[in-house]
């Protein structure tokens, strides 16, 4: 009796190491991915202040970074960033956001490609004046990233939505806008609405809505003699904008999220 209870285990463990090495073997010639990435935000997405953003922006590298990585197939993307603009500029009914689904849209041709909006605002929405909108409050942010999230997902229903955390800037920005301590406070008051937001798609929309990396802003906070480009404002030097390395650091970040997502 023994010996046929120890014969039928015996069989049963191969009957299971045969379906383990099936699944590796599926797993190991899966499918590729193909992915259809449209970038959405401010200067910094755009590749302000670099000597050839369509070289060097961080959507650039970002896709680069994501077709060196196992399990991808291609990678296409739009760099929907413009210099100044806020969560106010990018609503639904706004003419950017037209450009932005118009773009999409010429993107994302081939259904069998999974698409994804990388989208990183909030600087200039922190200002304390100067771009439009701005001074945006907390639940103002929040309530302007849900309109445009929600209008994504109505009209791209299949896709997945990252919402990065901006970066550091140095207290004392001013450009053609007004930064200083109060904006970078109200900057760092965003990352738990957005956090928060992301989550609160768990019951409608799960697997779609996420958050990147969120060490990004400390990252630039502890680098930004090396990574930011030194400009001359009106309370002196600031750093505000990625220089090369700066930009390759954040498409690094970028890039890890965008496939944390999909793995």
């Amino acid at each position: 009796m023994n010996r046929i209870n120890y014969f039928g285990i015996f069989l049963l463990s191969i009957f299971f190491l045969l379906q383990l090495s099936g699944t590796a073997k599926n797993n190991t010639t899966g499918k590729k991915i193909d992915l259809d990435i449209v970038f959405i935000g401010n200067s910094i997405t755009y590749g302000a202040n670099l000597e050839n953003p369509k070289q060097d922006a961080p959507p650039v590298i970002a896709s680069e970074d994501l077709r060196k990585m196992k399990g991808i197939n291609s990678v296409s993307f739009s760099n929907q960033g413009r210099s100044g603009y806020t969560t106010v500029d990018y609503l639904p009914e706004s003419p950017t956001f037209a450009e932005v689904v118009q773009a999409t849209r010429q993107l994302h041709t081939d259904p069998d490609h999974l698409l994804v909006f990388s989208i990183k605002l909030g600087t200039n929405d922190s200002a304390m004046q100067g771009p439009k909108g701005a001074p945006v409050s907390k639940e103002d942010y929040r309530r302007n990233m849900k309109a445009i999230v929600d209008e994504l997902l109505t009209l791209f229903p299949d896709c997945k939505i990252v919402l990065q955390q901006p970066i550091w800037y140095s207290p004392n920005t001013q450009n053609g806008a007004m930064y200083l301590e109060e904006g970078l406070a109200r900057l760092q008051s965003y990352f738990p609405e957005l956090k928060s937001l992301a989550e609160s798609y768990s019951d409608t929309n799960k697997d779609q809505v996420y958050t990147g990396n969120q060490k990004v802003f400390d990252y630039f906070w502890q680098n930004y003699l090396t990574e930011l480009t030194p400009e001359e404002g009106k309370q002196g030097t600031f750093y505000l904008h990625p220089n090369k390395k700066g930009a390759a650091s954040l498409a690094k970040f970028w890039a890890g999220s965008i496939y944390k997502i999909i793995h």
